[in-house]
């Protein structure tokens, strides 16, 4: 068994342009929000969500995807749109806890 992803794992992503296999949509990585405790006591990680955000006339469909950051690092992530406010763009939300 692979080790959990850390929000560590995707700092030096952050700003960066991320392609999903099949879809042509590119999302950059806008921000890593991380929780101040683990989601399960005794559990040694910290939970956090990935915010994407990408055009908002061209909408990401929800699901699982292989996906390519720029600069060849690669993930497989679940991926939802979520609510948002600004007309120009779309966020989306990758969680892990």
């Amino acid at each position: 068994m692979s080790t959990p992803l850390t929000h560590e794992d995707f700092e030096p992503h952050v700003d960066r342009l991320f392609r999903f296999d099949g879809q042509p949509q590119v999302l950059r990585l806008a921000r890593i929000d991380v929780m101040d405790h683990p989601p399960v006591p005794g559990l040694d990680y910290k939970a956090f969500s990935l915010i994407f955000t990408g055009p908002r006339s061209d909408l990401l469909p929800e699901g699982f995807y292989a996906v390519e950051a720029e600069g060849g690092a690669r993930f497989d992530l679940y991926i939802l749109p979520i609510h948002t406010p600004a007309p120009d763009r779309q966020e989306y939300q990758v969680v892990f806890n």
